[in-house]
């Protein structure tokens, strides 16, 4: 099967009355705030995106994006690998009136004035959130050992008398 590039922008409301699915990639060095994130990344990211309408006749899109990345590790500073998948659902609106009334399943995501969403900044945006805070090796994985993870010792603080204690003076009067 080969890979098809994905469309940048398109028209969810149009794609849900045609039940359109994408199964295709966008690349990775196009996804400058991603690859910026990340230690390396895999050329491409494999996404798959459904358009429907649902019981309520409200469009949703919803799908999985899969692909592969190097992170620095941040207590060794090693390079790891590291799986990304993150799945989305994700329901059309345009204005903020309209978010309290959609299902909790539904992610809302504004349109433009032609209707049509950057799937492809708003798939970037998922990517980067699926990312971990804070990229670490397993413990088994990492040099840095947990008997070396402490670096110094931590002497206690003054002791701070107790801001109430006026008060327990006025209560004794």
């Amino acid at each position: 099967m080969t890979n098809v590039k994905l469309p940048k922008k398109l028209d969810p409301n149009k794609s849900a009355q045609l039940r359109s699915k994408y199964d295709g990639v966008y690349f990775a060095r196009e996804m400058l705030r991603y690859s910026s994130a990340v230690a390396d990344a895999a050329p491409e990211v494999h996404v798959k995106i459904e358009f429907s309408k649902d019981a309520q006749s409200l469009t949703y899109f919803n799908g999985e994006m899969r692909s592969q990345v190097q992170l620095i590790c941040q207590r060794c500073n090693e390079v790891f690998d590291h799986s990304v998948h993150t799945e989305f659902c994700y329901t059309p609106v345009q204005g903020s009136e309209q978010t309290d009334l959609l299902p909790d399943a539904y992610e809302p995501v504004q349109v433009d004035d032609q209707g049509e969403v950057d799937l492809f900044e708003l798939l970037e945006d998922e990517l980067i959130l699926s990312l971990p805070l804070v990229p670490l090796h397993s413990h088994e994985e990492c040099k840095v050992k947990a008997e070396n993870m402490q670096f110094g010792d931590i002497e206690p603080g003054p002791v701070r008398e107790n801001p109430f204690a006026v008060l327990k003076e006025l209560k004794r009067d």
